[in-house]
């Protein structure tokens, strides 16, 4: 028996499918603060971008959220959907410390429980952070139909995309 070959179609099957794997069509989350709900659905003909951020206390976090808050506050054309796995009771107490320096109010910030929409989306886990085993942050931007415009998916928790670099990205992908 030749397992070489049979390793080799093993891969190659399995590298066809990762390749031909689609985002979710349609997912809801809920904000812990006031209970609405994001639907993916019912956003159609909107850019979304997707912000997975770690589950723990992490202050690379609150920097990104408030800094893409505070974009979100004057790009009516994007809609920034923040996710956290963690409990209702973390997520609200973490909450409380992203700066409100220039935002108007807070984002909503919606759960992923259990990183649900995270593994959805194939973003990989198994980064070690604070003693846990998280799913590593990334942003994933959708187009109005739902369809990944880009991503970016950070080495560590320190690593995202920067606010700043978002709407020259966002152009640029667009124009493919």
């Amino acid at each position: 028996m030749n397992y070489r070959f049979y390793s080799i179609l093993l891969a190659l099957l399995a590298v066809g499918f990762i390749a031909q794997a689609d985002n979710p069509k349609d997912f809801t989350v809920e904000s812990v603060f006031d209970g609405s709900k994001f639907r993916l659905s019912e956003n159609k003909g909107k850019i979304v971008a997707l912000h997975f951020l770690l589950k723990t206390e992490c202050p690379h976090c609150l920097k990104y959220t408030h800094d893409y808050a505070v974009l979100a506050s004057k790009q009516a054309e994007v809609i920034h959907v923040f996710l956290k796995p963690d409990s209702p009771f973390e997520i609200k107490a973490w909450a409380k410390k992203i700066s409100k320096d220039g935002l108007p109010e807070l984002p909503p910030i919606y759960r992923d429980p259990g990183a649900k929409l995270a593994e959805q989306f194939e973003i990989p886990d198994g980064y070690k952070f604070h003693g846990q085993f998280v799913h590593y942050p990334a942003l994933v931007v959708l187009d109005g139909t739902g369809k990944e415009l880009f991503r970016y998916i950070g080495k560590n928790n320190s690593d995202r995309f920067p606010a700043s670099k978002f709407e020259a990205k966002l152009a640029e992908s667009q124009l493919k």
